[in-house]
């Protein structure tokens, strides 16, 4: 195996770098005092400030944070319901369809997700807005949260939980005193992946949104088409830095979970 080891590498270090060097110059270009994306004038934070100033697109941050929040949570208690439902109810009438229906959205392309849904809104005469997108992205979210909690469950001691049953206590208050707080960090993590997935989606907003219901990935790709500007790179690379920070925390609470089991 170890003549295969340097071929190994380099395709790891090609593979890498195709995935990731845009990212790094899109960064480093944030960062160029000129007005011209493609030539570099000096270091400067100007375009950070011209972001911040930027109304428009402040509004469309504020938007984007208010709807990850509330799809994170939703799609976390979701996401915990349908994880207790496929590993402590046993082999009930409908588990393989509901386990089905949960990791569709995972591998089924976001076009037929947000078309779906955007002919559901039309059909059911729903106004298309804030709430709208939130259900578009409740639905794309659940199923991860779902994974996530679903792996901590399977390797769960159930003995702690029959030990506080017969103490007395009720099913409902054992899951809230027991089992809750032992499976919290793959909650928090479920809860992190949620957040960032719907931070940082375009696809299925876009069907799902209306008017006066613009997120940030929207406001810049509408920017993007008249011309990539320093602050849309600034945005960019803010947007970056969010979602890779929660996915590496996220990633953190389920290692360090893991271990502590």
């Amino acid at each position: 195996m170890s003549r295969f080891r340097a071929p190994h590498l380099i395709a790891l270090v090609v593979g890498l770098a195709f995935l990731y060097a845009p990212m790094l110059v899109l960064i480093v270009y944030s960062f160029n005092a000129s007005k011209l994306v493609t030539v570099w004038g000096g270091f400067s934070t100007r375009w950070y400030a011209t972001l911040f100033a930027n109304e428009a697109l402040r509004e469309a941050a504020f938007l984007s944070l208010r709807i990850a929040f509330v799809t994170a949570t939703l799609a976390t208690i979701l996401g915990a319901m349908a994880a207790l439902a496929l590993t402590r109810f046993g082999r009930f009438p409908g588990r393989t369809l509901l386990g089905g229906m949960i990791a569709a959205p995972m591998v089924m392309p976001e076009v037929i997700i947000g078309l779906s849904l955007l002919l559901l809104f039309v059909g059911m005469n729903i106004e298309r807005g804030f709430w709208t997108i939130v259900v578009a992205h409740v639905t794309l979210a659940t199923c991860f949260a779902t994974v996530v909690i679903q792996s901590r469950l399977v390797t769960f001691d159930r003995s702690l939980e029959e030990a506080a049953q017969d103490l007395g206590a009720p099913p409902l208050r054992v899951f809230f005193t027991v089992t809750l707080p032992l499976i919290m960090p793959a909650v928090a993590a479920g809860w992190m992946l949620a957040f960032a997935l719907s931070l940082d989606d375009l696809v299925v907003a876009s069907f799902a949104s209306g008017p006066g219901a613009t997120t940030l990935p929207m406001r810049l790709y509408s920017a993007i088409r008249l011309g990539v500007t320093p602050e849309i790179n600034a945005a960019s690379t803010l947007l970056i830095a969010l979602v890779a920070a929660l996915v590496v925390v996220a990633s953190l609470a389920v290692k360090r979970d893991a271990a502590a089991r």
